[in-house]
């Protein structure tokens, strides 16, 4: 298993820096994803990684050794692609085989080790066919059992499962879950798929044009996202941001209400407050926080997702139960608990109680 740290390093495109000066440290056995934005550089970072772009600066380290300057081959990483890249005259038996046959391995070891990497992924049954003969799903863990027969220090996923429908991405997404359960592999896996990123990682990395903006478990950055780009970008329908203010007295005021928030003082001035809709109830409007106009009421089977138009606060979406049954148009009062509640500062920084930013 492979332990990779990177520092600081940094990849230009002549005078664009597309990885800005970046330090992280992946342990043994975690699966770790990138994820973030096109654009923000996450697939050229895993290149980086692979060998398959050079560092303009920094260093990469993969088990205490210094790789920076060695071949893709050399770093015993294996990379599975977007595109399946398969040999489509070549079985799925041959394919899987072809970097063994490379490597001068004996007829018996390779039948054996394709053999197992078959068993693996459930493909046994498909070894005599070719990959026009295959469904997405199936090309797709062809592709990854040829990256696992070479038995690398880790492996490397950009995008696998961008060119699968929603049902396999599903299916697929469960398989290399338990691959790397039953590997112990490290992993390290690009994607703009949140979705993904929280059913995957031990660890994600949240990028933003070439920087990091927070490393963090699923649960990590769910609850406690550092900055607005972390808060909006994880979480589906992503979080409410409701304008505030500070009032005379000292409390905390939502934009056009004259209602208090009961909150701690923050070490700065709080700007905006973050609601993820699933913090969001719907109550009497004389008991409520706020109000506001019902504009759509989305029926998802599971709950509703319903957007309210607030006024002075903009567009706010709330999950319900499916019990729920507001009308269009209706006028609605809205409720919340200060615990489930996101303070950022003017510069969309995440702000703290003061009392816990002394600790």
């Amino acid at each position: 298993m492979a332990e990779i740290r990177l520092e600081n390093v940094r990849k230009s495109f002549g005078d664009v820096d597309v990885i800005k000066g970046l330090s992280l440290h992946i342990k043994e056995g975690e699966f770790v994803v990138f994820v973030g934005p096109s654009g923000c550089g996450k697939s050229t970072l895993l290149r980086m990684i692979a060998g398959l772009e050079d560092c303009t600066s920094g260093r990469i380290f993969i088990n205490g050794q210094d790789v920076t300057g060695q071949e893709p081959y050399d770093r015993k990483l294996s990379m599975v692609f977007q595109s399946y890249a398969l040999y489509p005259h070549m079985t799925v038996r041959e394919n899987i085989a072809f970097a063994l046959h490379t490597a001068g391995l004996s007829k018996v070891e390779i039948a054996a080790k394709v053999a197992e990497t078959a068993r693996i992924l459930r493909l046994d049954s498909y070894l005599d066919r070719r990959p026009k003969d295959l469904s997405g799903g199936q090309r797709q863990r062809v592709a990854i059992g040829r990256a696992i027969v070479r038995q690398p220090l880790g492996f490397l996923f950009d995008e696998p499962l961008s060119n699968l429908d929603a049902a396999l991405r599903a299916e697929t997404r469960i398989e290399i879950a338990k691959l790397h359960k039953s590997l112990g592999a490290t992993m390290v896996y690009v994607t703009h798929d949140q979705v993904e990123a929280m059913t995957l990682a031990d660890k994600i990395v949240v990028l933003k044009a070439g920087e990091i903006m927070q490393i963090g478990s699923p649960r990590e950055l769910f609850e406690t996202p550092k900055n607005l780009f972390v808060a909006q970008f994880i979480g589906s329908p992503k979080m409410n941001l409701l304008p505030c203010i500070a009032n005379s007295d000292g409390t905390l005021g939502l934009i056009g209400h004259t209602t208090p928030l009961d909150c701690p003082k923050m070490s700065t001035p709080p700007t905006l407050v973050g609601l993820r809709p699933e913090h969001l109830r719907i109550c009497a409007p004389a008991n409520s926080l706020f109000q506001g106009r019902v504009e759509v009421n989305e029926y998802l089977g599971t709950d509703n997702s319903i957007y309210v138009d607030a006024g002075p606060l903009g567009r706010i979406n709330l999950r319900a139960d499916t019990s729920v049954n507001v009308a269009e148009d209706e006028v609605i009062g809205l409720c919340f608990a200060l615990s489930d509640c996101h303070f950022f500062d003017k510069e969309g920084l995440r702000c703290v109680p003061q009392n816990a930013a002394l600790d």
